[in-house]
């Protein structure tokens, strides 16, 4: 294997981070080829271990030796370059052999070449989006290979070597990484300024979905959730510059936006707090007509993703009908209202606890306006209780006031203090500059610094029948469990 337009060598590869979700869906698949895989990672994780059992060899730490651990030197190195610092010992080495040093974007672009790509990009909701299109694919009968950035339930891995004709992936805009791609079929499905540690400006971020959508191939698709309107304003944009556009949505938002054709309209919806009823139109050549199907995943968010994943696999010639047959069994992606459990017994009885990725201010109103549903559509006195970490200083900084609303959708919420990932502590900058601006009229605010202190922080709020969300995308996922055990202690 080699990267297009280079003479780079992929029989032997080393990953710095092997053990994060997009790291490590690529060496799935670069094992899957026969690939020599080798990495490190910080920590140890269930990714590590999965890896090493199909003959991985991962060093747990970073050292200029870890390149070796095959008995030679990889023929490339695989790195995140927001992720990986560049004083990093291994990546030091590499440049030093002359080892070529590649980004994960450029390995996936690799592993797809030859197949029909279907990728899927927007500020929200890739990783629900490209699992659902994998699952109505795998049900269609497609075979395809994929590559995810959550782990899907069903499958218990986030990425495969597929035998089919068709290449299913998350496109990730946070480093621009998505330009590297040439898809046949590209979903945006919202657009919305975020990373913009990276970006600077809203206006660079928006470009970088204007550059994605000139990528597709010239046989290709460019395809807009028609609910977003930064969403439509880039499809308008594409279209003026020639490239083929469809519009996905609901019925309300194709008869708002008529200059922009609409491949899927949703016909009907029905929301009861148990799955949802779908009804939609489609309007690809060849795949006219009503496809039906029900959602098991809650919120009228997943229900647009659904749409997103049935057109992109009509549009990548799957049919319709097996594809809405596959979106039936859905049963979602790890962190995406993950279900953790349920009290049995005792004063707080039927208090569930969930588990979700979301970390920006449209995620987390998302999540939380679908936990409200059920528990409305349940029809009791249950509440809805949040325990939120937020992520990086620089996001916690720039949208404190709209995770405070959001927020604000909660019956109680524990914000724990910000899990900074890559960045260094910002001085005077903590949740509090959240949990300051929360409306305390309607929700019950506690800031919580003391992580391990949380789980019965959580419990303190909670009473028979609540909902329970753990939220963020950092650590706060290692709680779920023990916010579960608390609720069900007596007393």
């Amino acid at each position: 294997m080699t990267t297009p337009g280079t003479d780079v060598d992929l029989s032997r590869v080393h990953l710095i981070g092997i053990g994060g979700s997009g790291m490590s869906g690529v060496a799935h698949i670069l094992l899957d080829r026969g690939a020599v895989v080798t990495g490190s990672d910080v920590k140890d994780s269930l990714p590590v271990r999965a890896l090493r059992a199909r003959g991985a060899q991962i060093a747990v730490g970073h050292a200029a030796e870890n390149l070796n651990l095959a008995g030679e030197a990889p023929t490339a190195v695989v790195t995140s370059f927001a992720a990986i610092p560049q004083d990093n010992p291994e990546l030091a080495r590499a440049r030093a052999e002359s080892i070529p040093v590649l980004r994960r974007s450029d390995v996936l672009a690799e592993l797809m070449e030859g197949y029909t790509q279907v990728l899927f990009a927007g500020t929200h909701g890739k990783t629900s989006t490209t699992s659902m299109a994998v699952v109505a694919l795998q049900a269609a009968g497609e075979e395809p290979s994929f590559a995810i950035g959550g782990q899907l339930n069903r499958a218990g891995t986030n990425a495969h070597h597929g035998q089919g004709r068709v290449f299913a992936a998350e496109a990730d805009e946070s480093d621009a990484s998505l330009l590297r791609y040439a898809p046949d079929v590209a979903v945006v499905t919202n657009i919305e300024p975020d990373h913009l540690d990276y970006f600077g400006d809203a206006e660079s971020y928006f470009q970088v979905f204007d550059d994605f959508a000139d990528r597709v191939a010239d046989t290709g698709t460019f395809v807009v959730c028609l609910d977003d309107d930064n969403a439509v304003e880039c499809g308008r944009r594409a279209a003026q510059r020639g490239v083929a556009v469809l519009g996905y949505g609901t019925a309300a938002a194709a008869a708002a936006h008529p200059d922009v054709p609409a491949g899927a309209v949703i016909a009907q919806e029905s929301q009861r707090g148990g799955p949802a009823s779908v009804r939609v139109a489609l309007a690809v050549a060849g795949a006219e007509g009503d496809v039906e199907y029900t959602m098991s995943v809650p919120g009228h968010h997943m229900v647009l993703n659904s749409v997103a994943a049935l057109l992109a696999g009509a549009l990548a010639g799957a049919d319709p009908q097996r594809l809405a047959a596959g979106l039936s069994e859905y049963t979602g992606v790890r962190r995406r209202f993950e279900f953790t459990g349920e009290v049995a017994e005792g004063e707080r009885a039927g208090a569930r606890v969930y588990d979700d990725y979301a970390h920006h201010p449209t995620e987390v109103a998302a999540v939380l306006g679908a936990a409200r549903e059920k528990v409305d559509a349940e029809g009791n006195d249950a509440r809805v209780i949040v325990c939120f970490q937020p992520h990086l200083y620089s996001r916690t900084q720039e949208f404190a006031a709209e995770f405070a609303a959001a927020l604000s959708l909660a019956d109680a919420a524990v914000v724990l203090d910000i899990f900074g990932a890559r960045e260094t502590p910002v001085e005077g900058v903590d949740s509090r500059i959240i949990t300051d601006r929360i409306e305390r009229e309607t929700t019950e605010v506690r800031y919580e610094p003391d992580f391990s202190a949380a789980p019965a922080t959580v419990r303190e709020l909670t009473r028979a029948g609540d909902i329970v969300l753990t939220m963020g995308a950092g650590t706060v996922t290692m709680l779920a469990g023990e916010i579960l055990s608390a609720l069900a202690q007596e007393g």
